[in-house]
């Protein structure tokens, strides 16, 4: 439900305007070393090969402690700025939007009526010499295992196959006896859950067109070659929204969802010159598609170039009419005021939520020299995956105490670490590596004067303020963007 106070641009309006962002400079992508940011996730607890041990899945990865609260923070602003606080439309009224969570495995009918069986598919590649195997369309972006400094089929070791389609969809099984009859799916995409509960929606929750349904959740596509780290994977999370609207307005809500989109992305300190639209080519539509636009991100992986990060598209009445032909159910919507019945247009704005954290990690490392780890995560402060670090200068004279009091208040509402071990130096370092925006440090002036020393991340600067003022202080740091 829409939230009943006024939006501030710092909380339920933050993408009314779109005016936080943190003071940052923006470093060049293709500065940034992909080893190197790969390491720093494995070294501080953000992301791990899945399954290790064993030598590791080629596709999938763990989120560690760090990464899943980086995800988690990603996913609840995306979920309070589309549900809970959604965006005003033109005229200055809240949105309609509500949430769904729809299993991840559905009637096997679902995947006939949306297409997915029949043209869910990538074109394959085999080369007869190193027995490697390629996306036909995107066969300039691979080296050749053979020969790593060329390009696969860019030297005489290589004999490419002729191209052949590949279902991207993972099959599994429901029940005792694994038949055909008893074959399944594991979604590819959240967008489907949504339509198979559109009339749901519409018959309880008292919804009018427009409106939209959100939702967050787990899909798999057995890529053919998953790459660029987290990038490109067979098991990510989606963050789709599909907007239902009256046919004759879907090009008005598709220019309005552009621009909300970009916004958000923007809001969350991703610099401007890192973003950019790419409309997709007549020839590079989904059949379903009218229209669509990908919001592109500047990987260090694609730099100078650019990679996708979210697609809004304008998916006409596509899934609504299949589903309503192979259900026999009607999917119509009846305007009461109108007295018209049709089948909604959709817009979709459809995000890839570990695609997000992968440009939070990229954005955020920024190489400084000056400090001893080298390296900090420059986070914005909502988003950072811890937001305090609390720190007994020594680890004697009634230091600790103080310092474990102010870190069972601030635990209430932040997530908040205490460390009293190594010198103040190399706490720092690890809460930069973490990209935490502030550390407290409890020292003797503590005792005598009821004061603390709080270090900011990016300048590195110091100043004391109160003791019973740090909650206030974070709080409006992390609301405000430093």
């Amino acid at each position: 439900m829409p939230c009943s106070h006024q939006p501030r641009p710092q909380e339920c309006g933050r993408n009314q305007g779109h005016s936080v962002t943190t003071k940052t400079t923006a470093i060049d992508p293709a500065t940034k070393s992909m080893d190197d940011i790969v390491a720093l996730c494995k070294r501080r607890g953000f992301v791990f090969p899945a399954s290790e041990i064993y030598g590791g899945l080629n596709g999938f990865w763990d989120y560690g402690p760090l990464g899943t609260q980086l995800k988690n923070n990603l996913r609840d602003d995306w979920w309070k700025n589309m549900v809970e606080c959604p965006p005003l439309d033109p005229d200055g009224h809240p949105l309609q939007i509500v949430g769904l969570d729809s299993a991840i495995i559905q009637n096997p009918k679902t995947w006939e009526a949306s297409g997915h069986i029949a043209g869910f598919n990538d074109p394959m590649v085999d080369c007869r010499g190193c027995k490697a195997r390629f996306r036909a369309d995107h066969i300039d972006e691979y080296e050749c295992p053979l020969k790593p400094s060329k390009k696969a089929g860019d030297h005489d070791k290589c004999d490419l196959t002729e191209p052949r389609q590949f279902n991207l969809m993972f099959e599994t099984f429901i029940g005792a006896i694994k038949d055909e009859d008893a074959k399944a799916y594991l979604r590819p995409e959240t967008a489907q859950g949504i339509f198979l509960d559109y009339k749901n929606i519409v018959d309880t929750m008292r919804v009018k067109v427009p409106f939209g349904i959100a939702q967050v959740g787990k899909a798999f596509r057995n890529e053919v070659t998953p790459r660029n780290f987290i990038f490109r994977s067979r098991e990510f999370e989606q963050m789709e929204m599909e907007w239902f609207c009256h046919p004759d307005e879907a090009p008005k809500w598709y220019e309005f969802w552009k621009e909300q989109r970009m916004g958000w992305w923007a809001s969350l300190g991703v610099a401007a010159e890192n973003l950019r639209f790419r409309d997709h080519e007549e020839d590079e539509l989904a059949h379903y598609s009218k229209m669509c636009v990908d919001v592109e991100y500047r990987y260090p992986f694609t730099a100078p170039g650019f990679g996708e990060l979210e697609g809004i598209a304008h998916r006409g009445c596509f899934d609504l009419t299949q589903h309503q032909e192979h259900s026999k159910q009607k999917l119509e919507y009846f305007d009461q005021e109108g007295k018209q019945r049709y089948i909604p247009n959709v817009i979709e704005p459809a995000s890839g939520l570990t695609r997000g954290v992968l440009v939070l990690l990229c954005e955020a490392y920024t190489p400084d020299d000056s400090r001893p780890s080298k390296v900090f995560m420059k986070f914005h402060p909502r988003l950072a995956p811890i937001k305090a670090g609390i720190f007994p200068l020594v680890n004697k004279d009634g230091m600790p105490q103080v310092a474990e009091k102010l870190y069972m208040d601030l635990r209430r509402r932040f997530t908040v670490q205490i460390d009293v071990k190594q010198n103040i130096g190399k706490r720092y370092a690890r809460m930069d590596e973490a990209g935490t925006p502030f550390c407290f440090t409890v020292d003797g002036d503590t005792l005598s004067g009821q004061t603390v020393t709080v270090r900011h991340r990016d300048t590195q600067q110091q100043e004391r303020i109160a003791l019973d003022k740090v909650a206030e202080f974070l709080g409006e740091q992390i609301e405000d963007g430093e």
